[in-house]
Formats: C-alpha cells, sequence, structure tokens
C-alpha cells in the first residue's frame, strides 16, 4: 500500500506535478462565534467564507473559512446537532492541498494503483479527493471552480451575515453550487 524508499516508481523521483499550496487546513469547532473572534479580531485572519451546508445524510453544518496572507486558509466546522451526536472535537482535522486538475488526477490514479480507499466530492465551489495517509493523516487534494475569485468575492460580502443566520437557527444552506 505504499511506495517504499529508493523505488523507481516514485513519483517524487518521476518528477510529477505536485499540489502548489496549502488550501487548508480545517478542525471542528463548537462554538463558531468564539472561534470567528478569535481568528479575526484577534489574529487579524479575516473571515472570507461562511457555507451553510447540508451533507449527503442530512446532517448541517456551517463551514468558515480565515485566509492566510498565501491564499491558504484555517477553516472549521461546527455541526448543528454536536450535542446529539458529538464529533471529537480534538480531532486533527484535516489538512487540504491546492492543485490543478491534472495533479489531482494523477495523484487519484497512484492512490488507486497502491490500494487506497479515497472519496471524490464535488462541493461546487471546488472538487475535493480525500484520503487518508498511513497515520490516519485525512488530506484533501483540491480543484477550485474556474470563478473562485467571484465566488469569493461574493462569501466575503455574506460571511458574516451568514454566520450570524446559521448561530441564531436558520440553517438554510447558501451553497447553490450542488444539491442538498
Amino acid at each position: 500500500m505504499s511506495i517504499t524508499m529508493g523505488n523507481t516508481t516514485s513519483a517524487a523521483r518521476a518528477k510529477v506535478s505536485r499540489p502548489r499550496r496549502l488550501h487548508h487546513a480545517a478542525w471542528i469547532t463548537r462554538d463558531q462565534e468564539a472561534t470567528r473572534h478569535f481568528y479575526e479580531d484577534l489574529i487579524g485572519l479575516p473571515l472570507e467564507a461562511t457555507w451553510a451546508e447540508r451533507g449527503p445524510t442530512g446532517r448541517e453544518y456551517c463551514h468558515t473559512f480565515f485566509t492566510l496572507g498565501d491564499g491558504g486558509a484555517l477553516a472549521f466546522f461546527q455541526y448543528a446537532d454536536q450535542d446529539e451526536n458529538p464529533v471529537e472535537l480534538s480531532s486533527p482535522g484535516h489538512v487540504a492541498f491546492e492543485c490543478d486538475a491534472a495533479t489531482q488526477h494523477g495523484i487519484k490514479e497512484r492512490l488507486e494503483a497502491n490500494g487506497y480507499e479515497l472519496r471524490v466530492t464535488d462541493h461546487g465551489y471546488c472538487v475535493s479527493l480525500y484520503v487518508t495517509d498511513p497515520n490516519h493523516l485525512r488530506l484533501e487534494f483540491t480543484v477550485d471552480h474556474p470563478e473562485l475569485e467571484q465566488i469569493n468575492a461574493n462569501q466575503a460580502a455574506t460571511a458574516h451575515d451568514t454566520l450570524k443566520r446559521w448561530l441564531a437557527g436558520d440553517r438554510t444552506p447558501n451553497n447553490d453550487f450542488r444539491p442538498h
């Protein structure tokens, strides 16, 4: 299931295209407003996007992104039913890398050829390939939507209002890029 040291089929040795930068690192939070206050008001990372979502299982969650200087982000999930169906809050979350479609496809082919279980999710604003590494670290390789700049501008204009609405109990999804 892994590529060994010195293996001539190693992707790094073959100089295949690689992810360009950290896209985001994500964790679970119990309190989106305290998280917003800490990262935006105290640390200085702007809240750039708030996605009110309903997952494939119907579980409702709020997904926020705080932008770093290089375009990467810290992301946080808060589940509407966290008290009834807790998610381990000390989880490592996941680390996401931004890449182009050809790079993501190459990574997918190599993972499949080596027996890794993976999934691909079209979030609408990006397409993500998920896999767990041998250390149980969840990784995401994401290809952004071609119109991401406009999507981000729209999200930046509404992120605070969407977060307030979600925290007040209105869990209506605002991601019109995919079915809910």
